[in-house]
């Protein structure tokens, strides 16, 4: 067969690593890139050995020669481009979140059935050797029906301090949609999906706009008009619950970032990403912990998730990580959004 070609859209930001999956890939090779950045698109041309760059990313979408379009832009463009993409005839690799909002992932779900294309979310955390390892542990029973989730992810002075993560026209959101997406996501899966049905949440500003306030990244915009924080706690259709904790800046011990997975099962509970498991034998009063001990990355995730994509194009396979499950992870999300407005548990349509 032969080889796909790619084109990324957006090659300033997170399309840096997906490159070295796309260079690993024996499936595809990067042919084509554009950005609204001249400067950002030649260094990125040049470093990677592509030629056929172009700001305007309706030139790519419609080149005859490219078959997987590869969407690195900020959160806002993901839909249009995305569906433009499929009605085009390629197949669509996205960064989270698939889209700010249920309403555009629903309409990226249609124009994928419409057009036959493989849509993927590029949800890096469910491509690292430990995720894999502790969901093989989950499917095969380890833990039994999962009743409850604590899952967070946490900064102490992490705001990312670019336009596209903090004017709310290019992002859509926050912390909620920036990196509650991962933790949301992985937890969600290990957990089999299941429908959520209401939650309540919140999702605001504390420390961000305070005098002297400070990120690691560079000085904090004043026209920052995104959450730097969320907290949730969701409620599912088979009886189980979560409590979900997101923030950029936090007054927390941590150096870079804490991101955690408590899930409790009816025969055990688990942590990641120590990929522990917690169990109970009641006949003789014993409590038993165990560690999974080859729990390792084969490649960097951002990179396997691309070549697993292209992997499953030419084999006809599912989709990797299926926008199904990216609509569950959005429509949490956005109830939290509109729990914040209400001030109360709202209801989700899914």
């Amino acid at each position: 067969m032969a080889t796909l070609k790619v084109g990324v859209i957006g090659v300033g930001g997170i399309a840096r690593v997906h490159m070295p999956g796309w260079a690993a890939s024996e499936h595809a090779e990067v042919i084509a890139g554009s950005d609204i950045s001249e400067t950002f698109l030649d260094q990125w041309g040049q470093a990677n050995g592509v030629t056929k760059l172009t700001t305007r990313a309706e030139e790519l979408i419609a080149d005859p020669d490219i078959d997987i379009i590869d969407i690195c832009t900020p959160n806002m463009y993901h839909a249009p481009l995305a569906i433009a993409a499929m009605e085009a005839g390629k197949h669509v690799i996205c960064e989270k979140p698939l889209a700010p909002t249920p309403a555009e992932i629903l309409k990226m779900i249609e124009a994928r059935d419409r057009t036959g294309k493989m849509l993927m979310t590029a949800q890096h955390f469910r491509f690292k050797g430990n995720s894999r390892a502790l969901k093989a542990e989950i499917d095969a029973g380890a833990l039994g029906d999962i009743y409850h989730a604590r899952s967070w992810m946490l900064r102490r002075d992490g705001l990312p301090v670019r336009p596209g993560f903090l004017l709310k026209q290019h992002s859509g959101g926050g912390a909620t949609i920036d990196i509650g997406v991962h933790i949301l996501d992985l937890t969600l899966w290990m957990m089999g999906n299941p429908k959520p049905v209401a939650v309540t949440g919140v999702a605001r500003t504390q420390l961000a706009k305070l005098p002297g306030a400070f990120s690691r990244w560079g000085d904090i915009p004043q026209t920052m008009d995104v959450e730097e924080m969320a907290m949730a706690y969701v409620r599912f259709e088979n009886g189980a619950t979560m409590i979900l904790e997101i923030s950029w800046m936090l007054h927390h011990d941590t150096q870079g970032e804490d991101m955690q997975m408590w899930l409790y099962g009816m025969h055990g509970g688990s942590h990641w990403p120590k990929c522990e498991i917690y169990s109970t034998n009641y006949e003789t009063h014993q409590h038993y912990n165990r560690t999974l001990q080859r729990a390792v990355d084969t490649m960097e995730p951002h990179a396997l998730e691309c070549v697993e994509f292209a992997q499953a194009v030419v084999e006809g396979a599912p989709s990797p990580v299926p926008a199904e499950q990216s609509l569950q992870v959005l429509t949490i999300l956005d109830g939290i959004y509109r729990s914040q407005q209400s001030g109360s548990e709202v209801r989700l349509d899914l």
